[in-house]
C-alpha cells in the first residue's frame, strides 16, 4: 500500500503539471491533448485491474491461492464498479428529470409534486447500485 503511494503520488503530480502548463500554453491543443492521455490512463489502468484479477501482476499471491476461485478482490472492484456506474446514471438522470421538472414547475407551478417523483425516481438508481455493492461485499 505504502509502496504503491510513494509511486503514485509523484506521477499523478506529474500529470498534473503537464496538464496545468499544456492547458496554459494552448489552450484548445492541450485539451485534446488532455483527453488523449486520460483515454490512455484508462486503458492503462483497465490492463492492470485485468492482470491483477488474471493472477498476472502477483504470481506469489496466485500460488499461494492455490485452487481456490473465490477472490475478495474481484469483489470489491465489482462493488466499486456497480457504485460508480449507478451513480454516474443517476447524475445523468437527475440531470434530464431535474432540468424538464424545473420547466414544469415554471410553467405549472401544481406540478411540483408530480415532477419531484420522477426526479426521486432517477436518484434511486445510485440506490441500487449502492445495494448491488453491499450484496457483492457480502459475499466476499
Amino acid at each position: 500500500m505504502i509502496v504503491s503511494l510513494l509511486v503514485g503520488v509523484p506521477v499523478i503530480a506529474g500529470i498534473a503539471a503537464l496538464t496545468t502548463v499544456g492547458l496554459r500554453r494552448a489552450p484548445r491543443r492541450g485539451l485534446h491533448r488532455l483527453l488523449y492521455v486520460n483515454g490512455l490512463l484508462l486503458l492503462a489502468a483497465l490492463c492492470l485491474t485485468a492482470a491483477i484479477l488474471a493472477g498476472w501482476a502477483d504470481p506469489a499471491h496466485a500460488a499461494a491461492a492455490g485452487s481456490s476461485s473465490k477472490n475478495p478482490g474481484a469483489a470489491l472492484i465489482g462493488a466499486g464498479i456497480a457504485v460508480a456506474g449507478s451513480t454516474i446514471g443517476a447524475g445523468f438522470a437527475v440531470a434530464y428529470t431535474g432540468s424538464a421538472a424545473l420547466a414544469a414547475i415554471s410553467e405549472k407551478p401544481e406540478a411540483f409534486g408530480r415532477s419531484m417523483v420522477f426526479v426521486g425516481l432517477a436518484e434511486g438508481i445510485a440506490i441500487y447500485g449502492l445495494v448491488v455493492a453491499i450484496i457483492l461485499i457480502g459475499k466476499a
